[in-house]
């Protein structure tokens, strides 16, 4: 049986959300479902906040997202 070839590409993206840091990511995998096509999985790099006024303002998170080539 021949093993299925498969090349990936990964691709670097920056999400942010007032809610936290889970929404973050879920509004940047939003956003990369718009553009890339066959996405295998993403990977947390960072975790950051925005801070005003001694309150957090912004959760922000660094993505790997890793998708398939196209043939």
């Amino acid at each position: 049986m021949a093993e299925k070839e498969r090349v990936a590409r990964v691709t670097e993206i920056i999400s942010g959300s007032s809610k936290g840091f889970e929404d973050a990511i879920k509004v940047g995998f939003a956003r990369a479902t718009k553009t890339l096509r066959g996405i295998t999985g993403l990977r947390v790099m960072e975790l950051r906040v925005s801070v005003e006024n001694t309150k957090i303002v912004e959760y922000r998170v660094r993505l790997e997202v890793i998708f398939i080539l196209e043939k």
